[in-house]
């Protein structure tokens, strides 16, 4: 069977509601919120007793989500928050807006530029921010 789609990234975040705050301002819709736990969760992630707060954000063409959790338990273990681009394993979400825009409101919410906004080509102006907890975002403006 061929791949359908892919159905949502997940970042894991210390405070769920700052994070909700956030992503709202980038864009993103709040789908919903859940507390997941129970012993079917903890075979799915094989992490065994475990309870997880999350939130599910929609992007507006409702195409793409991005699952935000916070872990109750088991505590969390490792924090990429500090991590530079090129670390293993570390993951990023690229999204397409108006960068500057874009930029001039998440400030207000203690977004950082992580280096300079560049344009490639005359294809893409792109950036890397910083976001709550350092949460590595992209943004993405499609020129011409």
């Amino acid at each position: 069977m061929a791949l359908k789609r892919m159905d949502n990234i997940g970042i894991v975040v210390k405070d769920l509601g700052v994070a909700i705050d956030f992503f709202q301002e980038l864009g993103l819709e709040l789908e919903g919120r859940a507390t997941i736990e129970g012993e079917w969760a903890g075979r799915v992630t094989g992490l065994g007793d475990q309870q997880v707060e999350i939130a599910m954000m929609r992007t507006p063409d409702g195409h793409s989500r991005l699952e935000l959790s916070r872990f109750l338990r088991p505590d969390v273990v490792a924090d990429h928050g500090n991590a530079p681009v090129n670390a293993l394993g570390y993951l990023r979400a690229m999204f397409t807006v108006d960068v500057e825009e874009t930029l001039e409101r998440l400030r207000t919410r203690g977004a950082q530029l992580v280096g300079d906004v560049v344009r490639y080509e005359d294809a893409y102006k792109l950036c890397y921010i910083r976001g709550p907890e350092g949460l590595l975002i992209g943004l993405a403006q499609e020129l011409g």
